[in-house]
């Protein structure tokens, strides 16, 4: 184990993962904190996806909990932040993983509109009411806390996803919103904007959405990626989080850092 979360309370929100071959965002983010001395509450919608993320951090010999809730329900969101008044007293770090996206999703004039109040609801409001119920907590200790958002390049490129786009647009907004209205109480609040990943949900969830060979999609994702012509992993989004809950950006807030091996580059 290494020291750069050491003795740090972290909550993961959305740290089981989609089932496939490779690590998913969530489950790698709560092992990197895991393995950098941080106790990690793992929450999911899964209670059975999380436990399973607990259990790959203790084979480890960290330390982890398991909480499954909907964060769409504010009711459920802010139990979140209870569990870690109770168990823990305080609260170092929130990191809101859950996204979704595809489902009737597409450019504005075939976006279904079930899609759209769907994809906003997880995406954003989700992320909202975690976050206000986990800031109280927060806000009321002593030393604050740091807040990591994921986001995606989406948020500033694309056009056929209209709604995951909007969604992750959003998400830098009140990025930016919490950094400003909670920086007097030491709380600094990022995002990581992903670029193209190789996860389950992105390689295999498009995969199966399309009829494709997973292994055709991996390809034509590579292709796009101008960095040595490879998607980044799990652990490129688990590193960048890491960062940015760690002491090492301890001046840093309001930002967000596009992890996308330069594809941001090629906008404008």
């Amino acid at each position: 184990m290494a020291e750069r979360l050491q003795g740090k309370k972290a909550i993961v929100v959305g740290a089981g993962q989609t089932p496939g071959e490779t690590v998913g965002n969530g489950r790698a983010i709560a092992l990197a904190f895991a393995r950098e001395g941080a106790e990690v509450l793992c929450v999911d919608r899964a209670g059975d996806r999380a436990e399973e993320t607990v259990s790959m951090i203790e084979m480890e010999g960290g330390t982890a909990h398991a909480l499954a809730l909907n964060i769409v329900k504010a009711k459920e969101a802010a139990e979140i932040a209870e569990w870690a008044r109770s168990r823990w007293g305080r609260l170092d770090i929130l990191v809101n993983n859950v996204g979704i996206g595809g489902g009737g999703d597409g450019p504005a004039h075939r976006l279904e509109e079930d899609a759209f109040d769907r994809i906003l609801n997880v995406n954003l409001k989700g992320m909202w009411l975690t976050t206000k119920a986990c800031l109280h907590l927060m806000r009321e200790q002593e030393g604050g806390g740091g807040i990591v958002n994921i986001s995606s390049l989406a948020s500033i490129a694309g056009g056929n996803q209209m709604a995951y786009e909007v969604s992750k647009a959003a998400v830098n907004r009140l990025t930016t919103s919490v950094a400003q209205a909670n920086a007097s109480k030491g709380i600094r609040c990022n995002a990581v904007a992903m670029g193209l990943m190789d996860t389950p949900m992105a390689v295999a969830g498009i995969a199966e959405a399309s009829g494709q060979d997973p292994a055709a999609v991996r390809a034509a994702r590579n292709a796009r990626v101008p960095l040595g012509g490879e998607m980044g992993t799990a652990w490129d989004t688990a590193n960048a989080a890491l960062f940015l809950a760690s002491d090492e950006a301890r001046f840093i807030t309001g930002q967000v850092l596009f992890v996308d091996g330069g594809m941001s580059t090629r906008i404008g």
